[in-house]
């Protein structure tokens, strides 16, 4: 076999960068670290614009799809794209509007009752003996009342330097802000031209990759990205059967807050798996409020409806989306979650899908 010295030169120069990496790791580490930092708007931007094209795509299959009206189609971008933009700001203001006003007054509502509740306690105590005498009379001779005052402004006033921290939350403010609103600008770009950017990167491949590695590479972005999206569609689907599910069982156990609590739990259960029982926490919270005995009810119930939702429910609706099995859900789940926590969870369901759709395209090729 023939070596060309462009080869070796190639080789040489791997292995040559390949010991720098790994002689000079922390710095290597250090400024991979910056790069995503400096980037991070680039990529969020990106995940906005792959979540918000689904909605845009469905907008722009009924908006005047056949129509051969100039300023119609030449409208159907910008006003779909806002269309998507809109629906999504207006679920996440309906859902915040919706809990956490009522998530405040329960807490304002506790924190009033938290003292009397605990002098009942001091004194079924006292009544069973389980506590001797003398600390059950200290104990109640305490002004809970003004001590939990006390504990509260001092916990929102804060312990430490006072201009530090106000200083720092600004700064962390801002600097979400400007991050977010960098994301936005780029992914409303990437949307307003997503052809033409596809257009431009399949000729940069073409030009400098061979045709058969540029079509497999094609297809496995292809598969990748119909993978996370109906990924995402089914996530979305999940979520809204739990959420109803959870409406309905609350307005039969005559719970408080069904609407409300059935929101929290679709809400939160974008977040496979672990995200109802999130919302079951803030909910138990609230109904705790209303009656101790119905928030135990509710949990049992939560309980019962989270394992129905994650052994029969999501692995079918999502599994069934993506095209993988039950089976390999759970598994991709609880592997991903293992690994690299709530984002492991998000991300391995759909790349277990396109790693399956592989094996099964191999497997069947004759």
């Amino acid at each position: 076999m023939k070596i060309e010295w462009k080869t070796c030169f190639k080789v040489g120069i791997s292995i040559f960068l390949l010991y720098l990496c790994i002689h000079y790791w922390d710095a290597v580490q250090t400024l991979f670290g910056r790069l995503i930092g400096s980037a991070l708007p680039l990529i969020v931007g990106c995940a906005i614009a792959f979540v918000t094209n689904i909605l845009m795509k469905f907008y722009e299959s009924h908006y005047f799809p056949k129509t051969k009206k100039k300023f119609l189609n030449s409208s159907r971008r910008p006003v779909c794209i806002t269309a998507a933009f809109l629906t999504v700001i207006l679920i996440v203001v309906l859902v915040v509007s919706l809990i956490v006003p009522q998530l405040v007054s329960c807490v304002k509502l506790l924190v009033a009752e938290l003292p009397d509740a605990i002098k009942f306690v001091i004194a079924k105590v006292d009544a069973w003996g389980i506590v001797p005498d003398n600390i059950t009379d200290v104990l109640a001779g305490i002004d809970w009342k003004s001590r939990i005052g006390s504990l509260l402004e001092a916990f929102t006033s804060g312990v430490g330097n006072v201009m530090d921290v106000v200083f720092a939350a600004v700064t962390s403010v801002f600097s979400g802000i400007v991050t977010g609103f960098l994301a936005i600008i780029f992914a409303i770009y990437i949307l307003a031209s997503k052809e033409r950017l596809a257009a431009q990167f399949k000729k940069l491949f073409g030009k400098y990759m061979s045709k058969g590695f540029s079509n497999k590479f094609t297809h496995v972005v292809a598969t990748l990205n119909l993978s996370f999206r109906n990924f995402i569609v089914g996530q979305c689907t999940e979520a809204l059967i739990l959420g109803v599910l959870c409406t309905i069982g609350m307005l039969i156990f005559r719970l408080p807050y069904a609407a409300m609590i059935g929101a929290l739990i679709a809400f939160t259960a974008l977040i496979p798996v672990a995200g109802a029982y999130i919302g079951a926490i803030v909910g138990a919270f609230m109904i705790l409020t209303v009656s101790p005995v119905k928030a135990l009810i509710f949990l049992v119930f939560i309980l019962v409806l989270q394992q129905l939702e994650g052994n029969i429910i999501y692995p079918k609706v999502v599994g069934s989306s993506i095209g993988l099995p039950a089976i390999w859900v759970l598994a991709a789940v609880t592997i991903g979650g293992g690994m690299f926590g709530v984002l492991g969870m998000l991300v391995a369901v759909p790349i277990a899908a396109t790693i399956y759709t592989f094996l099964k395209e191999e497997v069947n090729q004759e």
